[in-house]
């Protein structure tokens, strides 16, 4: 029996960039896929998704200018669209095989790749199954990175030709009529946004809450809520799915209203986006006793299990199920056992992006997390059409809203960005959080001009009261308040 150092179950984010860490340290190591380098990061997931959503944010865009100066739009073929998000997922798959392919002519003995079902048959050894021939190996460690898929729900015939879940969307031949979305979440706003941004897909957004997003603040939820339906979606606000059925190859579904009332629809197809659940069949983790939750999620403290030696990261465990997250748990769990890490991972800087519309990114607190949570806090809002670059750029659709402590530290709990470059201005406020330091770095830095990030400044200026544009005047673009003792204080009182 083969022996390595550290066996890695799963070749998606956290794995890979598990394995690829665990080089670093002149492991000898074996990674193990069941299919394709790169998981849902890449095929039917992270990036093929928002390849999607970046074509249809351009055409989106370029529609707008077209109506703007009276010209004829072009038409439009899907099978442009298809072609173009099939070759970024091919270059960024080819791309880590070739680097992985390189890592193991340099490294021959100590890096082993197999293209298999991997199963655990004790804390220390892995089966590999390749096309039912098994073999067994021994790691001194293992890491469990095996990743998630689609949660199903057993009252709705998913097929992935009429009833999609994302790994579906691939399935496509043409953008449709009409689709029905279940699931108001990130991933299920997401292809309501992209769809509608074609103008060719007539959307409905089924909602079991009053609003989308229900886990972000009314005021950012209100601004995609209201793009959307700008784009043709009807949200089902408070409905509850009663059938969903396959009827002459279309989608027949019902609803049950706030006031009891149910009223029947039909759309070409359907998307059923209502969470993600942990791959753990057929591993051998509960056979070996590995401690799960009720859902499926292995229970681990900072990366590590209850049993020696075998550590899970990415989607497997119940924190937050996003590739930077994932890769970050990976390299940790082999800093752990090779290493000595500073420090435990810390998730209140980890930066999210919502690929909506518009484009909305998140570091740290919101209000209704740190009004559940009972604290006290300072939040300044900032409207991009006080920003000459949004100016611009045509393009002042936005906000800055940055969290403080409601002290004279005004350390930062939290900061959300809607609109052009969101994603890009958040990193300054995510260091800052991971430092728990206060703002005031922020208030004197000198951005370039013009740039988006100047408004994160004006933002932070807000809060010490010297901004150039004053709040208690231009109340239409500027907010400021203050949450203490669980209520919004009078302006003026703080």
């Amino acid at each position: 029996m083969d022996r390595y150092d550290l066996c890695v179950l799963g070749g998606g984010p956290s794995g890979y960039a598990a394995a690829m860490r665990a080089v670093d340290f002149g492991k000898k190591v074996l990674l193990i896929e069941k299919d394709k380098l790169g998981g849902a990061g890449i095929y039917d997931g992270a990036l093929s998704s928002k390849t999607f959503w970046e074509i249809s944010k351009e055409y989106e865009s370029f529609h707008r200018k077209m109506r703007r100066y009276g010209l004829p739009m072009p038409s439009l073929h899907f099978s442009n669209i298809v072609k173009e998000v099939q070759e970024a997922v091919n270059e960024r798959g080819d791309q880590l095989t070739d680097h992985m392919n390189r890592v193991i002519k340099n490294n021959p003995y100590l890096f082993t790749f197999k293209n298999g079902w991997g199963k655990l048959i004790s804390k220390n050894v892995v089966q590999v199954d390749i096309k039912g021939d098994k073999t067994s190996f021994f790691a001194e460690d293992i890491i469990i990175a095996t990743g998630s898929r689609p949660r199903r729900l057993s009252n709705i015939p998913i097929d992935e030709e009429t009833i999609l879940t994302s790994d579906g969307i691939s399935n496509l031949k043409d953008l449709p009529k009409s689709l029905v979305i279940l699931g108001a979440g990130v991933i299920g706003c997401e292809f309501a946004t992209i769809f509608s941004n074609f103008g060719k897909t007539r959307v409905h957004l089924i909602a079991k809450d009053d609003r989308i997003l229900p886990f972000e603040d009314p005021d950012l939820v209100q601004m995609v809520e209201e793009n959307l339906e700008a784009n043709g979606v009807l949200i089902h606000r408070n409905s509850r799915l009663e059938t969903m059925e396959i009827q002459d190859k279309q989608v027949n579904y019902v609803l049950t209203h706030p006031d009891d009332s149910q009223e029947s629809f039909e759309a070409e197809k359907a998307l059923v986006s209502v969470g993600r659940v942990p791959n753990v069949e057929n591993t051998g983790m509960k056979e070996i006793g590995l401690e799960l939750n009720d859902i499926g999620y292995i229970i681990d403290n900072d990366t590590q299990t209850n049993l020696d030696h075998i550590y899970a990261v990415g989607d497997m465990t119940s924190d937050i199920a996003l590739v930077n997250v994932g890769e970050l748990e990976g390299r940790h769990a082999v800093e752990k056992i090779y290493g000595s890490p500073k420090r435990n991972l810390i998730y209140e800087n980890i930066s999210t992006i919502m690929f909506l519309n518009p484009e909305v990114a998140g570091v740290g607190m919101n209000e209704q997390q740190a009004q559940k949570q009972g604290l006290n806090y300072r939040c300044a809002s900032f409207d991009f059409r006080c920003i000459p670059r949004a100016i611009a750029m045509r393009n002042t659709q936005g906000f800055f809203k940055i969290l403080v402590t409601d002290d004279e530290d005004m350390k930062i709990l939290g900061m959300r960005a809607l609109g052009e470059h969101a994603s890009s201005a958040i990193q300054a406020v995510a260091l800052l959080i991971s430092m728990e330091k206060g703002i005031e770095e922020l208030a004197e830095l000198i951005h370039p001009h013009p740039s988006i990030l100047e408004g994160i400044q004006e933002c932070v200026r807000m809060l010490f009261g010297k901004s150039i544009y004053k709040p208690s005047i231009f109340q239409d673009y500027l907010k400021f308040k203050c949450y203490r003792d669980g209520s919004y204080q009078p302006e003026g009182s703080f």
